[in-house]
């Protein structure tokens, strides 16, 4: 839990606590799709996403996943003296293979330093057979198992907008079925979709809150060529709001966020080649420092503003 003084619950510090030192991700690049792209959905994928999806980083998914973690594991081992790291499957949605397949990945991931494996996928993409098998990895092997969820926001109609392909009731629905076990769940979010105010991210915030989602990973909204919202930004179809309000909608999001979800992060590295737009055309560690300084400054902090559940209206009756 956080006070004032924290400014915000940190994915640094709550891994370090847990684990006892310092954990790094191992990203893993698989050679999946997403319902939105191949029709069961939709067609075209979210209109934000360019043909690599998230992991612009990754290595290539055509490289077995056990040499994936060997190149990333001998690379950050040597750098930072780690010891103990996530799997982690980021790229597209990794629940949406077949599950002999997925059996498959899960169990080529388990490697010597291990001890967490995260799963990035869609709130559509969430089923029992997948979580049944993930829990008998996490007793058998002993290894904690996450998933990540892309929601984005909580508007439906901005969901819709971006060809989402799924609204605010198969994300409930996820997070409630994922519930029945002991994986935490992170929810990805976007704060500066252009169809979103000021009240959807206060909503974002009391619904992961009223869920106790365990983490959240804050994105800003970056703009590809090629895709239907690069076009859209070119036509000026819609505006991108000033740097100066995401810092506020970060902040604001955070006053309204429960104290005990962890912040995996308040803005996202994105890639520079092939995009019209990227965080303002400033470093993220820029706009992360601006924010905490902008919250010290103004004594504002996670969850201060966290006080609308459990019947909150009408406590002053009892």
């Amino acid at each position: 839990m956080t006070n004032k003084d924290q400014l915000y619950r940190k994915y640094s510090i709550y891994l370090k606590e847990k684990y006892g030192e310092k954990v790094y991700k191992l990203p893993i690049n698989l050679p999946v799709s997403c319902p939105n792209r191949d029709g069961v959905a939709g067609y075209g994928g979210c209109t934000f996403c360019g043909e690599e999806g998230a992991g612009f980083e990754n290595l290539s998914n055509s490289i077995p996943i056990p040499q994936q973690l060997k190149k990333n594991k001998d690379y950050i081992s040597k750098k930072y003296k780690a010891r103990k790291f996530i799997a982690y499957f980021q790229n597209f949605s990794n629940t949406y293979m077949p599950l002999k397949d997925f059996k498959a990945a899960i169990k080529d991931s388990i490697i010597d330093g291990v001890v967490q494996i995260a799963i990035s996928t869609r709130p559509d993409c969430i089923r029992k057979e997948y979580l049944d098998f993930l829990k008998t990895i996490q007793d058998e092997y002993k290894i904690d198992i996450s998933i990540e969820l892309g929601l984005q926001s909580v508007n439906y109609h901005s969901l819709l907008k971006i060809n989402r392909g799924h609204t605010l009731g198969e994300f409930i629905d996820a997070v409630l079925k994922i519930k029945n076990y002991s994986f935490e769940i992170c929810t990805h979010l976007i704060l500066n979709l252009p169809w979103d105010t000021e009240l959807d991210v206060i909503e974002n915030a009391k619904i992961l809150s009223a869920l106790s989602i365990n983490q959240v990973k804050l994105h800003s909204l970056y703009i590809v060529n090629n895709t239907v919202m690069g076009r859209q930004y070119k036509n000026k179809e819609f505006d991108m709001i000033s740097l100066d309000e995401y810092k506020r909608r970060v902040i604001i999001f955070l006053e309204y966020l429960s104290p005990d979800i962890v912040i995996q992060r308040l803005i996202g590295r994105a890639p520079e080649e092939n995009t019209l737009f990227v965080n303002w055309n400033t470093s993220w560690w820029k706009i992360r420092d601006a924010i905490e300084e902008e919250m010290k400054r103004e004594g504002k902090y996670q969850g201060r503003l966290f006080d609308y559940l459990d019947g909150k209206a009408i406590k002053r009756f009892l």
